[in-house]
C-alpha cells in the first residue's frame, strides 16, 4: 500500500503561486510514476503533469504547460507542484496519484485551490 498526503492549497489572487506537495510513504519502492490531477465543482478530473521516479522525464497539459513545474524530492518521497500565474479557472481541488501495477492508481485526499479575480 501507499499513502499519499498533499498539502499547500489555499486561497490566492489571480497572477499569484502556490506550491503543492505530496509525501507518500508505504510501498513507495512500487513507484515508478507519480502525477497530479485536479477536479473542479461539478467537472471532470484532469491530468495535469507527471514525473518519472528519477524526475528525468516530466509531461504537462496544454492548459498548465509553462506556468506549472512538477518536481520530486526522493529523500523526502515528496512530489511538488509549482504554480505560477495562476487563474480562476485554476480553482479545483488537487490530487497527486500514483499508478498501481493492478492499473489502478493511488491518490491523496486532496488540497484545495481557489483563485479569485
Amino acid at each position: 500500500q501507499v499513502q499519499l498526503v498533499e498539502s499547500g492549497g489555499g486561497v490566492v489572487q489571480a497572477g499569484e503561486s502556490l506550491r503543492l506537495s505530496c509525501a507518500a510513504s508505504g510501498s513507495i519502492f512500487s513507484i515508478n510514476v507519480m502525477g497530479w490531477f485536479r477536479q473542479a465543482p461539478g467537472g471532470q478530473r484532469e491530468s495535469l503533469a507527471t514525473i518519472t521516479v528519477g524526475g528525468d522525464s516530466t509531461s504537462y497539459a496544454d492548459s498548465v504547460k509553462g506556468r506549472f513545474t512538477i518536481s520530486r524530492d526522493n529523500t523526502k518521497n515528496t512530489v511538488y507542484l509549482q504554480m505560477n500565474r495562476l487563474k480562476p479557472e485554476d480553482t479545483a481541488v488537487y490530487y497527486c496519484y500514483a499508478p498501481k501495477s493492478s492499473g489502478d492508481f493511488y491518490w491523496g485526499q486532496g488540497t484545495q485551490v481557489i483563485v479569485s479575480d
